[in-house]
């Protein structure tokens, strides 16, 4: 391609909230966090290093009895989310904030990528007593 010389009007989607078609055989539920496999579905939040997280379901979608891509699943990603923290030598801390999260499963994150098999969840931009706050990015 070659460098335009005039101005452009360029299309824009909004950033905070995306839909994506389930896997098939699967159920995302609301509030947990959403992943897509290498094939492109939405599933919940697994071990595995070829995942990429993208936000949290709005809604459940149930696609337990549909192929891949029949249904979708609203998703919203704008600000921080707080999900569960890991334990023992993994357990978030503080001194992680600004590190990647990775992910354990639809509602845990942790500080390791666990020796390579763990996909990232985001930033860690905060934590609490509560949870660890992400940021996906």
């Amino acid at each position: 391609m070659t460098a335009i010389l005039i101005e452009r009007d360029t299309q824009r989607r909004e950033g905070d909230s995306a839909a994506y078609g389930v896997l098939a055989a699967t159920k995302v539920l609301a509030g947990t966090l959403v992943v897509l496999t290498a094939a492109g579905y939405a599933q919940g939040g697994a071990v595995a290093t070829t995942l990429k997280a993208v936000g949290v379901a709005d809604e459940t979608a149930d696609n337990t009895a549909g192929a891949s891509g029949d249904i979708k699943v609203k998703v919203r990603n704008d600000g921080w989310f707080r999900f569960t923290n890991g334990t023992s030598g993994d357990l978030i801390t503080i001194a992680d904030i600004g590190n990647n999260a990775y992910i354990l499963d639809n509602q845990t994150v942790v500080k390791t990528d666990g020796s390579a098999a763990r996909s990232v969840a985001g930033k860690i931009r905060d934590v609490d007593a509560q949870g660890v706050w992400i940021e996906f990015v």
